[in-house]
């Protein structure tokens, strides 16, 4: 199996014909450092367009040629179908994670997203 998804491909074969929108949404995704995450709500504020709903849209259709994992729900739940693909990214970077309880399913972490949550200020050089 090929390092690089059709998602990927497909982002490299085709990025003329990506909306606006979603080259937006994947260019915020992949200025967030590693260690760090944003929420899909941060996301869409940090543009001043679209909400949580467009950018995990964008995200889903177009979000595997970038680091996607640092774009994450607002409560830190790993994403649903990718978590171990996740979490070894997360624990690669250093993401800060809350150990998973005992009443957890699948006792899977959690982000911490006090620590992990990346305002898009520290190192950037401006909204797009």
């Amino acid at each position: 199996m090929s390092e690089q998804s059709p998602l990927e491909d497909a982002r490299a074969g085709y990025a003329d014909a990506l909306p606006e929108y979603a080259e937006r949404v994947l260019d915020v995704a992949e200025r967030i450092p590693p260690g760090r995450v944003m929420t899909y709500g941060d996301v869409a504020e940090w543009l001043a367009e679209g909400g949580p709903r467009q950018v995990g849209r964008v995200m889903a259709l177009y979000g595997g040629a970038v680091p996607w994992w640092r774009v994450v729900r607002a409560d830190g739940v790993l994403l649903p179908g990718h978590e171990l693909r996740a979490l070894a990214h997360y624990r690669a970077e250093g993401t800060p994670l809350k150990q998973a309880g005992r009443s957890t399913e699948g006792h899977l972490p959690r982000l911490d997203m006090r620590r992990a949550r990346w305002d898009g200020d520290a190192d950037a050089e401006g909204h797009i």
